[in-house]
């Protein structure tokens, strides 16, 4: 078969071209070799891949020109106000990193840049759009200006042994670095990862999902949502496990989060709310929780801090058959001596809600105390 070798970048000029050029010769059963540092410094559109394996020992670093990608060069994704470097798509696609190989987002120029410009399109770092059949291991992203991943439209991915971090110099939170969103896929596996961040461990949008054998620290949990943003569409996320996660200095271990039946806004580049749906058939299962803001947090007010709207204007979405369970260790001191908030707008929209094993506890070894809200707890 096969084996395309990149040349790497001399003094960062702008390594999009040959890469494009590779691929393109190494489709359809070759092997393309990334084992330099490149920089990528125009848009690179990967959507057209069959049977190809990829090879990344180097580093793959994208350019910090802001004028650039937000003047045009960035891919558009309309979902959540986003944009892409990049986007991979096709079917049998291997992307291998054996441990070493880099992605470098840059972010935190990006960072910096959102402080004073609120609406900042920042790039997702990877994306993968139409994928099917894929497998992605043994990579290590930094920095990414936005989330780590978007994995939409895809089906039967695996994704496993991969290194996310996310560290602003300052010491601050890094923004809307999400893990991993997953929008309307299917079959879609993370296992064995660990991930660094100041957003969703793992945020679960329309799809299908399992996920196993996470190390998640500082970020807002494995989230389900956020769901029913937007009025003229029906989402749909069911029959997702979530398995065997250490989960510390997050807001929340375990959470899922829907938005109202009533416009509302989460920021600038954040608002929704009165679209319809289910979220249905979720188990989490063997979670273990170290200083965390609430162990489980479910909420149909999503985005609203006004709750008698809620009240007035219930979400759209029904959530239901939702099982919490082996839930071990300590929460922060920041809500104690509450461990979880369960708060739905009414009973006619969150139902069978069901917990087992969970022995979680305040830092001060107080019982631990739930808010419920909203459904029937019986």
């Amino acid at each position: 078969n096969k084996t395309c070798y990149v040349s790497p970048s001399t003094n960062n000029s702008d390594a999009s071209p040959s890469i494009l050029a590779a691929f393109q010769s190494c489709n359809n059963g070759g092997t393309i070799v990334l084992d330099g540092e490149y920089t990528i410094a125009s848009r690179l559109d990967l959507t057209f891949l069959s049977a190809v394996d990829v090879a990344i020992s180097g580093t793959l670093t994208f350019s910090d020109d802001i004028a650039y990608w937000t003047g045009g060069g960035a891919f558009e994704i309309t979902y959540q106000n986003s944009s892409a470097f990049w986007k991979i798509g096709g079917s049998d696609v291997n992307i291998y990193g054996g441990g070493v190989g880099v992605l470098d987002g840059q972010g935190e120029l990006w960072w910096n840049e959102s402080l004073t410009n609120d609406t900042l399109l920042r790039p997702i770092l990877f994306v993968a759009d139409g994928l099917e059949g894929a497998t992605i291991s043994g990579l290590n992203y930094v920095n990414p200006p936005n989330w780590f991943n978007l994995i939409a439209n895809s089906s039967d991915v695996t994704i496993s042994n991969l290194n996310l971090s996310a560290v602003w110099s300052t010491g601050d939170e890094t923004p809307n670095t999400d893990g991993w969103d997953i929008y309307r896929s299917d079959s879609v596996v993370v296992q064995d990862s660990k991930i660094n961040n100041g957003d969703d461990c793992v945020s679960f949008k329309p799809n299908s999902t399992n996920i196993v054998n996470l190390i998640c620290n500082g970020s807002h949990g494995i989230s389900v949502g956020s769901l029913g943003q937007y009025v003229d569409e029906y989402d749909i996320a069911e029959n997702i496990t979530v398995y065997n996660i250490s989960m510390s200095n997050a807001s929340d271990g375990a959470r899922i989060k829907v938005w109202p039946g009533v416009e509302s806004s989460e920021g600038a580049l954040l608002d929704g709310g009165g679209g319809s749906g289910y979220v249905r058939n979720v188990t989490y299962q063997i979670l273990n929780n170290t200083d965390n803001t609430w162990a489980i947090e479910v909420n149909q007010c999503y985005g609203q801090s006004n709750e008698t709207l809620c009240e007035l204007y219930p979400s759209k979405m029904t959530i239901s058959e939702i099982y919490f369970e082996d839930f071990s260790g300590t929460t922060s001191s920041a809500e104690e001596p509450y461990v979880g908030t369960l708060v739905c707008s009414s009973s006619s929209q969150c139902w069978d809600i069901y917990a087992s094993n969970i022995n979680v506890s305040p830092p001060d070894g107080a019982a631990p105390e739930w808010v419920c809200s909203g459904f029937n707890t019986s």
